[in-house]
């Protein structure tokens, strides 16, 4: 003990002096929060920013001369979809190009947990991406992801409709208490295991299944883990007051907060609501309810093409879906459905200017892969059938897995919506690459743009937001959201996600005509303090983590 006082101050000196990892130097720093920009170096040790300020002199193992160009912290995705497609290609060049470090998936219908009848159920999809599901649960399928690796962080809800098809199947009925008990307890596991919170996707069939009573009893299992309740929800046309009412009552009474997935005023009926919704959604926020939102701001959705039949025709799943197609008395009954003006369900066929705006996205059926990038009316003239027609027959064709891009909305509602300070980004699109049988898709364009279209076109171009705000919806924003304590902030302690990029030259160049075109602009991006991009290209680097709540 004599000899403390001599030893405590040689430690902390060799504390001091251990070299860092790596020093960004040079760089204008926006650190996340929302302040402006200052001069500063970052030092990175063991994954973690380790010093932020005058780092010149400071020993390094490696320098960044970041000068002339912004470091901030990596972007987190709100809604990325990428929970199959990492384990096809890891590295996810989509996400990494736009400067993504984090994502947030599971929508509706999560990952895990699964059984056999899911899978014999899901199988076109399986075949199709070529992934083996060895799990069942998400303590399995994180365990998968560890091992494997992956270039960005990944963090997952569990799907209300997964847990529903656990022990409902795909039919359209209510739960009785037993069932609902086993739902929740579904639920609980899941959370125990690292799920983030309970998502629903309430436009796509089983979901629209579900009343709201079932989803509070879900939601409230949850909260109890410190989880967030997010939500496609039940309607985003005509309906989308009640609709958002819906998603309020689910936050007040299972006591959790609420987070409105990609918001939009849908339909051309419904173009120039959004002043209406946004007040809604404040008078909420001033009640006291913690709801917030995101938002990918473009003008087209995309979406499963399936979501344009009715949802009683989904009753018992995709199998019977292509009977009832195939049916000619249930197929002029889905016409006729499909064609009425309705406020009973969410009719996207009814939301459009007519079958120019659906984009044939992604088959699973070689012979309709020619057909990826075109709209279902030039495809009706291409077969020489009645539009309503090919939308039947692709469907029957494919299995009913096809995709679609939508234009749904109008450009003044999307950036309203962007402007919301309590507004974040999300991408919405799985993550994807250039080759292998991602690379054979035609995805929405912001698969592969998302967050440098926004810095190009609502930064630079129509100067809408201020580039320190931008960021903070990227970053400080979605990380407080999701209760990622150690993330999206430029400080001391924190996870080294960062990213280097000139703030003039970064864009998008993925197009609806050409989708698959990596972003370019980020000089560097790391992950956990490791450079999954450098000097602009990609290094094949594994460093993300799963996250867990």
């Amino acid at each position: 003990t004599a000899r403390m006082p001599i030893l405590l101050p040689i430690l902390l000196f060799a504390a001091a002096a251990a070299p860092y990892d790596l020093v960004i130097r040079n760089g204008h720093v926006i650190d996340g929060t929302g302040s402006p920009w200052y001069a500063a170096d970052i030092g990175i040790r063991a994954g973690k920013i380790a010093g932020i300020g005058r780092l010149a002199d400071a020993p390094a193992k490696r320098t960044i001369d970041a000068r002339g160009m912004v470091v901030a912290p990596g972007f987190i995705d709100m809604l990325g979809q990428s929970e199959m497609t990492i384990l096809v290609n890891p590295h996810l060049p989509s996400k990494i190009f736009q400067g993504i470090t984090t994502e947030v998936t599971g929508e509706g219908s999560s990952i895990a947990p699964l059984n056999d009848a899911i899978l014999k159920a899901d199988h076109v999809a399986w075949e199709h991406y070529g992934v083996q599901p060895t799990w069942r649960t998400f303590r399995d399928y994180f365990a998968r992801l560890r091992k494997q690796g992956m270039g960005i962080n990944l963090a997952s809800y569990v799907g209300a409709t997964q847990v529903r098809r656990m022990v409902l199947g795909d039919d359209d009925r209510s739960p009785s208490a037993a069932e609902l008990e086993r739902m929740k307890a579904l639920v609980r596991d899941a959370m125990r295991e690292g799920a983030v919170g309970l998502s629903t996707s309430l436009q796509y069939a089983p979901a629209p299944y579900a009343k709201t009573g079932e989803l509070i009893a879900l939601a409230a299992e949850a909260a109890r883990f410190g989880g967030t309740y997010a939500s496609h929800i039940r309607d985003e046309g005509d309906a989308i007051i009640p609709a958002l009412d819906e998603a309020f009552r689910i936050g007040r009474e299972a006591h959790i907060p609420v987070e409105i997935w990609h918001l939009k005023a849908a339909g051309k009926s419904n173009w120039g609501r959004m002043p209406e919704i946004v007040a809604h959604i404040e008078a909420a926020r001033q009640s006291g309810l913690d709801v917030a939102a995101d938002t990918y701001a473009y003008p087209a959705a995309f979406n499963t093409f399936s979501a344009v039949i009715p949802p009683w025709a989904h009753d018992g799943g995709d199998q019977k879906l292509i009977g009832r197609l195939k049916d000619p008395a249930m197929r002029a009954r889905i016409r006729q459905e499909m064609e009425t003006p309705s406020s009973q369900w969410n009719n996207e066929w009814q939301q459009v200017k007519g079958p120019e705006s659906f984009v044939l996205s992604a088959v699973q059926n070689p012979r309709l892969i020619p057909l990826q990038g075109k709209t279902i009316a030039e495809i009706a003239r291409l077969w020489n059938k009645d539009p309503v027609d090919t939308v039947f027959d692709i469907l029957i064709e494919d299995e009913a897995f096809t995709m679609v891009g939508m234009f749904i909305m109008d450009e003044p509602d999307v950036a309203l919506a962007l402007r919301q300070p309590w507004v974040s980004i999300c991408n919405d699109s799985q993550g994807s690459a250039l080759d292998g049988v991602l690379g054979r898709e035609h995805p929405h364009p912001r698969a592969f743009g998302t967050f440098p279209r926004i810095l190009r076109k609502y930064v630079r171009e129509e100067k809408l937001l201020t580039l320190e705000d931008a960021i903070r919806k990227f970053t400080s924003l979605p990380a407080g959201r999701m209760r990622f304590g150690d993330r999206g902030v430029l400080k001391a302690g924190m996870w080294a996600d960062v990213v280097v990029f000139d703030p003039e030259t970064v864009r998008d160049l993925a197009t609806f005509d050409r989708p698959n075109q990596l972003s370019e602009g980020m000089r560097f991006v790391l992950v956990n303090g490791v450079p999954v991009i450098e000097e602009g290209k990609m290094t094949n680097a594994l460093p993300g983590k799963v996250l867990t709540r």
